[in-house]
């Protein structure tokens, strides 16, 4: 995943650039950079991420970056914002991008004499093809709408020049772009919430496929908007930070909304208190607590001081070792308690039996599991939440396969999304059994979207019903 934020002041634009950036923090792990365009031209700074915060690497490059206009990017695969000089003059881009048809885009170009640099993973830097895909036309604009049709799967992109910034959305509005204004100043982001405490208020949000430009003064539309949208619904579920908006809807309001309709479905289940995977299963956990009636507690906590989210090993094995290092039990609330615990989601499972084991260690008489979402069938297309894992190692898709005595067509895996069905009940009770619950109910799907509150048709909902 990732995120950006883009300012055009008139004055120096560093202070806000630095911590717009820093709030999309949450959206990625590896790579964080900002580049700048004032008096001394266009400058550019990159680091690593992976061990330490975003504030922590751009302390000491601050002065080295002053301007007027700048984007800056945090992304979990790929060193952006890239610099380049082209027919188009000198210009930045970062990218929030999935990009499918690497090969078939990196092939075509190549035709033409291009070259491409290779990371270090022997991959081609995705926001690079795009630059080349933007190079392809004679003028910016018509290269920044050719690249958002060209692209197959997700792309949205900020694009510093010396004249203004383009900001430009998924042509299917999949990941979004919002814009917001101050005496003075613009902005446009991922995230709704990252410029509201540097005194931004909202303006508004593109539309699918809109392509704009801005400068300190205002903000001129060049692409108008799509009619069709497709969202991604879990930006809601997880990605997104609490205090951010999609489409006028509450990250926050969202997953309490869920947890709310968990509880309506769930009237059959006696526990002692609902508890929350800290932290984007704590406002499901929250809602499902007052719908209820049933307390809400914190058995353990998420312990952060030194385990920032972006120290996380490459290894999954790893991975969950840290994951599982983080939660800190409260005993207390924990002891001959019988809980109902809400995450997000169930994915791999790992670490929620890890948690689920942690619990019972801890002398819990009972883990009750209520997923904020459906079951995980299929492998996102669109975005890069499921990048490093293949589709046979969501827990969802083992055990389809296991019921079904080998490989399932797509066909019979969509059968087993159908909450009402027979397949779709003994899926869930082997995930039970397999991750160690004391009970284990879904979220559905249609309870989810009535969640969120916005026509079904703009929303994607793949990697629940393998719907395009």
């Amino acid at each position: 995943m990732g995120g950006f934020f883009a300012v055009a002041s008139r004055e120096n634009c560093t202070f806000d650039l630095f911590f717009g950036t820093d709030y999309h923090s949450h959206l990625g792990t590896r790579r964080a950079g900002m580049a700048v365009y004032g008096p001394k031209g266009f400058r550019k700074s990159i680091h690593n991420i992976e061990n330490s915060p975003f504030r922590t690497k751009f302390d000491g490059s601050l002065e080295k970056l002053t301007g007027n206009m700048g984007i800056g990017c945090i992304s979990d695969y790929e060193a952006q914002p890239i610099l380049v000089r082209s027919h188009h003059g000198t210009f930045a881009v970062a990218t929030v991008s999935r990009i499918n048809n690497t090969q078939e885009l990196v092939d075509g170009i190549l035709d033409k004499g291009t070259h491409f640099f290779e990371m270090s993973n022997g991959e081609i830097n995705p926001t690079e093809l795009v630059v080349s895909l933007i190079n392809q036309k004679e003028n910016l604009i018509d290269g920044i709408r050719y690249a958002l049709e060209c692209v197959d799967g997700s792309l949205s992109m900020l694009v510093l020049t010396d004249k203004g910034i383009f900001a430009a959305r998924d042509k299917l509005g999949r990941t979004p772009v919002v814009l917001g204004k101050k005496e003075g100043a613009r902005c446009a982001a991922f995230e709704s919430f990252s410029y509201l405490n540097l005194g931004y208020e909202d303006d508004r949000e593109l539309g699918p496929g809109e392509v704009v430009v801005f400068d300190s003064e205002g903000v001129h539309s060049l692409v108008k908007p799509g009619k069709k949208m497709k969202i991604c619904t879990f930006l809601w579920v997880y990605y997104g930070y609490p205090s951010a908006s999609y489409e006028g809807i509450s990250v926050e309001q969202m997953r309490y909304n869920c947890g709310r309709m968990l509880a309506k479905r769930d009237g059959d289940v006696h526990c002692d208190v609902v508890a929350g995977v800290p932290d984007s299963g704590t406002a499901h956990a929250v809602g499902y607590a007052n719908e209820s009636g049933v307390p809400f507690s914190r058995p353990f906590i998420k312990y952060t001081p030194t385990w920032p989210r972006s120290f996380m090993p490459t290894i999954q094995e790893k991975r969950d070792i840290i994951a599982h290092m983080k939660l800190i039990p409260v005993r207390e609330l924990i002891e001959g308690k019988k809980l109902l615990l809400i995450d997000d989601s169930i994915v791999r499972g790992t670490q929620l039996r890890e948690t689920t084991e942690f619990l019972y260690e801890n002398g819990a008489q009972e883990v009750h599991v209520r997923p904020a979402c459906p079951p995980i069938l299929f492998g996102c297309k669109y975005l890069n939440f499921s990048r490093s894992r293949s589709e046979m190692e969501l827990i969802a898709r083992r055990v389809i396969e296991e019921l079904e005595g080998g490989p399932a067509t797509r066909e019979v895996v969509q059968e087993y999304a159908d909450p009402n069905s027979e397949k779709y009940q003994r899926m869930v009770d082997r995930i039970c059994e397999k991750l160690n619950f004391t009970s284990l109910r879904y979220h559905r799907l249609d309870d989810m979207l009535e969640s969120v509150g916005i026509d079904r048709e703009s929303l994607c909902t793949y990697c629940w019903d393998g719907r395009e």
